[in-house]
């Protein structure tokens, strides 16, 4: 992924607009051809341990009364997203959108534009990021890493340092997209809940374990799924993340280690060696923590996952059937019945030795 008026992307875009050009100007109906992501042409790929789309395609043409529509409004937003790069703007999701109002492309919905900006991203093969769209930002970094800003361009060349704001900072597309200058941590720890973030920093994790911290505010958004990647592949760091003992926390780790389905047309955003230190299933009990049973949609979704392929695995089937056989779940913030920071002295030293004794 690259950042905004990035010259890849750019050729991509103007291929796509040569090829419609070139079909009308020899008196064809322009049609184009996309990667099918119907979940039949879904597979799980054991190289790049994640899922990959198949190689069914589909056409849309404008000879066809039926697909003039989604045809029209696929070429709007690669026009739209062609501006974008030029210009070095940016926009979100809910912008494209209203924009497309004043334009007069008549979307049905936010839901059907996203699609169409979906679709784009399957035919150039990039993320929507790199053509400067963007959903919210709401995931976070701290720790003692210096990056030196590539976009916006008047931010080009200024240093910062991620320990500087208490807060931790923002992971927005300046960020995800700085160089790496230095850094003394020798590990991540990426974390589902804000809470404990700020509870880490308060307890100076990162300097007692050599840290980077990253809040993911729940599912990781892309953004934050790209640095923890670039951590690992370009400085070396190991990944280890800390979630709820549920399904839903399970899930949030395997989508940072292996992918998400609706994003198999996107090769850049795993971390195949990161590691899910916990909470698992296993460890309610190992640390007498506080639980509650599980509800009636946890109990399906553990079945859903039971099937994944993602999770075939021996060591995330056992932790599927320790949730299914003891029925509980616990959330990180139980660790504070034993005081505030048994999480940090208690269970981090054990659990770093077991993963990394287990690798």
């Amino acid at each position: 992924m690259h950042h905004s008026r990035d010259p890849v992307v750019l050729t991509k875009l103007r291929e796509l607009g040569q090829e419609i050009y070139n079909q009308l100007l020899s008196g064809d109906f322009p049609k184009i051809s996309i990667p099918s992501r119907s979940t039949n042409n879904i597979k799980f790929d054991n190289e790049l341990r994640q899922f990959v789309l198949g190689d069914q395609r589909i056409t849309r043409s404008a000879a066809n009364i039926k697909q003039i529509r989604s045809f029209t409004q696929l070429m709007w937003v690669a026009y739209f997203a062609s501006k974008l790069v030029k210009e070095g703007k940016s926009s979100t999701l809910r912008d494209l959108y209203y924009h497309s109002l004043n334009y007069g492309v008549k979307f049905r919905g936010q839901k059907e534009s996203d699609d169409t900006v979906t679709d784009l991203e399957s035919i150039l093969e990039v993320p929507r990021e790199a053509f400067n769209i963007f959903p919210k930002e709401r995931s976070a970094i701290f720790g003692d890493l210096t990056i030196e800003y590539t976009t916006p361009e008047e931010y080009k060349g200024r240093r910062v340092n991620l320990a500087s704001n208490p807060d931790g900072v923002m992971i927005g597309l300046s960020v995800a997209h700085a160089e790496f200058i230095e850094t003394s941590a020798d590990k991540v720890f990426a974390i589902e809940k804000n809470a404990v973030f700020r509870r880490f920093i308060e307890e100076r994790v990162h300097k007692k374990y050599n840290a980077i911290l990253v809040d993911t505010a729940g599912q990781a958004p892309r953004l934050a799924r790209l640095l923890l990647r670039r951590l690992n592949k370009e400085l070396g760091l190991p990944i280890y993340i800390i979630t709820d003992a549920d399904c839903w926390g399970m899930h949030i780790a395997m989508v940072i280690i292996s992918g998400s389905a609706n994003a198999a047309h996107l090769h850049e955003l795993t971390t195949p060696d990161a590691k899910w230190l916990g909470l698992w299933a296993t460890d309610i009990k190992r640390y007498n923590l506080p639980s509650f049973p599980l509800t009636k949609l946890d109990e399906l979704r553990l079945q859903a996952l039971e099937q994944d392929p993602r999770y075939r695995d021996f060591f995330w089937q056992k932790e599927i059937q320790e949730f299914k056989r003891a029925r509980r779940r616990a959330e990180l913030e139980a660790f504070s019945a034993h005081g505030l920071a048994a999480i940090v002295e208690k269970y981090l030293p054990k659990k770093l030795k077991e993963v990394q004794e287990a690798a």
